[in-house]
């Protein structure tokens, strides 16, 4: 990891509009948190219905799409790319870094939210809120890694990711039982399964495939991301 790399990297995606979108999803889930515990009293059906299908299934792949695209992407949209890759730092280096700092606002804009939620429906019933905290980190991390990897192979990222995360990830990976099983949130569910006892909430994922399938991807991105950026020339050509 380079330290110069992941700052330069932290302030342009907190200080553009991306804050703005990688706040606006966290909120939205502890406003629901809060309006479900108001009226509904919070319960452990209520609670596992937010974390499980707005939290993973949706907030997740869409804030993993706005990091992992946004921690590189732009820099090769508008040429700035070609400045870093003429430092005396390696490409795996360049996208390791990248990667930490995606998979960190995972972390905080992802994780935190989703166990501040369930702890304010059920605070440690059952082990929900920290269950699908874990999930959604574990899974955020694999997100991370992917919309990186896609942020490098195309420079339509943006509108690729959108359709594979709402269309495979929360539709398709919701509705078809076989699609699940490659599924990164089903994966992320897989894990949050482990921690909660909660009978609401059964994953579809065995843990058996869960665990190894994140391992591939996410490693296998990050290094095919590398290797894949090898190839860009400093004249920005591939």
């Amino acid at each position: 990891m380079n330290t110069v790399v992941a700052g330069i990297t932290y302030r342009a995606l907190l200080g553009r509009r991306r804050i703005i979108l990688l706040l606006l999803l966290p909120l939205a889930l502890v406003g629901l948190a809060v309006l479900f515990r108001v009226f509904e009293g919070g319960d452990q059906r209520s609670a596992v219905l937010l974390l499980q299908n707005f939290a993973i299934g949706t907030m997740l792949p869409l804030l993993g799409l706005i990091a992992g695209t946004g921690v590189i992407a732009p820099e090769i949209d508008d040429g700035t790319i070609i400045h870093l890759m003429s430092k005396p730092i390696s490409r795996p280096v360049i996208v390791g870094t990248k990667f930490v700092v995606a998979a960190s606002l995972l972390a905080v804009f992802a994780a935190v939210p989703t166990y501040v939620s369930g702890w304010l429906l059920v605070r440690d019933e059952a082990g929900i809120a920290a269950g699908f905290a874990l999930g959604s980190l574990v899974a955020g991390i694999a997100y991370a890694a992917v919309f990186l990897l896609l942020g490098i192979l195309t420079r339509h990222a943006v509108t690729i990711g959108i359709v594979y995360a709402l269309v495979w990830e929360s539709l398709v990976g919701n509705l078809v039982p076989g699609a699940r099983k490659f599924s990164i949130q089903h994966w992320g569910q897989s894990i949050a399964d482990q921690f909660s006892d909660s009978p609401f909430f059964t994953a579809d994922v065995t843990l058996g495939f869960a665990v190894p399938a994140l391992l591939v991807v996410t490693v296998g991105a990050v290094v095919w991301a590398g290797q894949r950026l090898r190839a860009f020339s400093l004249t920005g050509d591939e």
